[in-house]
């Protein structure tokens, strides 16, 4: 299965994006998914995940509230929309695949999609 990430780009801080992950393989509506993000000079951290159902759904403390996680399965694609960035949201975003069909933000991911990246301007 292979996971790509799209939709960064620059934006001005308090505007909007929105991150699609397109999944390739017949697995990926019994999978959770997840989002995690690195940036400059940081570790990468968990951003949020959803379960493969989608009812369950588990953000960082750092986005919750401004970001919403949701996923399609019928288009193997999840995504991320994310509201009032600010310049600390600046970072590469990745998505991710869990092994289980569940899965919050100490589960460790076992296949990563390549980097998109977000940058906010003050």
């Amino acid at each position: 299965v292979q996971l790509q990430a799209f939709g960064g780009g620059l934006v001005q801080a308090g505007g909007s994006l929105r991150l699609s992950c397109a999944a390739s393989g017949r697995t990926f509506s019994s999978n959770a998914m997840g989002w995690f993000r690195q940036a400059p000079g940081k570790e990468r951290e968990f951003v949020s995940a959803i379960s493969a159902s989608g009812l369950s759904i588990y953000y960082a403390d750092s986005v919750k509230g401004r970001f919403t996680i949701s996923r399609d399965n019928a288009q193997n694609t999840m995504y991320l929309q994310m509201d009032s960035l600010n310049i600390e949201d600046t970072a590469v975003y990745y998505c991710a695949r869990y092994f289980s069909s569940t899965a919050n933000r100490d589960t460790a991911p076992f296949s990563w999609g390549q980097g998109t990246q977000v940058t906010v301007s003050s």
